[in-house]
């Protein structure tokens, strides 16, 4: 494994644990998943740059552009909990309640 593909899988991997065990308030498990995001696309475009295709060089465009619509996702559903919540903690959230 060379130091580039050891860096970015443990940068995935770093972002999955943070976004598996510190779950206490939805903007840090939104930068977990835009640091996994980011991971992968800068992994996937150095993987196409190494294959030399332009089969799928729009792939890693495609997932950006995928992740932009996660982002924008997540930060409307991060300003609606605060005002509806009073705050962005995920343990005060409960999908039982309306």
């Amino acid at each position: 494994m060379t130091p580039t593909h050891f860096a970015f899988s443990s940068a995935f991997l770093l972002s999955l644990s943070g976004l598996a065990f510190h779950r206490t308030h939805l903007l840090s498990a939104l930068l977990c998943l835009e640091g996994m995001m980011l991971s992968l696309f800068i992994a996937l475009s150095l993987w196409i740059l190494q294959l030399d295709t332009t089969n799928a060089s729009a792939t890693p465009m495609l997932l950006l552009a995928f992740s932009a619509c996660e982002a924008s996702t997540g930060l409307a559903l991060l300003v609606a909990t605060a005002r509806t919540h009073g705050s962005d903690n995920l343990q005060n959230l409960n999908l039982l309640q309306c």
